[in-house]
């Protein structure tokens, strides 16, 4: 694979997709704390960032170990980032749907309360790992790092944003990340077969 449009623009899809519940949090976190300094925004939506870049990479390296080893299961990569980034996108659009907008997380953010916030908001992330097991190591690490950044900057967005309007938009920000979650899922699976 070269890392062309297709590429980056696949890259950046997945971090928002899967930032749609950093992004949540982020804003339920900017409600909760409306004087929060950018010193301490920049690092909240960097854990959430680093994360967002570690899950995925540390499923590339389960996949591109483990699965290399044994080559049968190489065929049905596809299927498997069907069904992950299905469940996970259609998961993500039922609570987007069904949710409360009272029933956001997070109070006045700790170091522990962050770290599971990002914890909690990535494990999601670590099945993308599994859907981008064709890349090189090199490719893995870009893509990762693209999430991660496109993460970051979604999630300072949310804590602006819930600093001035609260958690309005929680709900439609899962909405879109399981839409967004389902088409890769299916351009993969898609374009395995072409």
């Amino acid at each position: 694979m070269n890392l062309g449009f297709s590429f980056f623009f696949t890259s950046i899809m997945l971090g928002v997709g899967l930032a749609m519940d950093a992004f949540s949090v982020s804003l339920a976190n900017g409600l909760n704390e409306p004087t929060m300094k950018k010193k301490k925004m920049c690092g909240v939506a960097g854990v959430f960032s680093f994360f967002q870049f570690a899950m995925p990479m540390i499923g590339w390296i389960c996949v591109s170990t483990i699965a290399r080893l044994l080559g049968v299961f190489e065929t049905f990569i596809p299927w498997i980032a069907l069904i992950l980034l299905g469940y996970i996108g259609s998961k993500m659009l039922y609570e987007g749907i069904t949710s409360k907008e009272s029933e956001e997380e997070s109070s006045v953010v700790g170091k522990k309360g962050l770290l599971v916030q990002g914890v909690a908001t990535s494990i999601d992330a670590l099945s993308v790992g599994f859907t981008i097991s064709d890349y090189n190591g090199i490719e893995a690490v870009m893509c990762c790092l693209l999430i991660g950044v496109v993460t970051f900057f979604i999630c300072y967005v949310g804590l602006v944003m819930g600093k001035k309007a609260g958690t309005k938009l929680a709900g439609k920000a899962g909405i879109l990340g399981g839409v967004i979650l389902i088409s890769i899922g299916l351009e993969i699976f898609i374009t395995s077969f072409m």
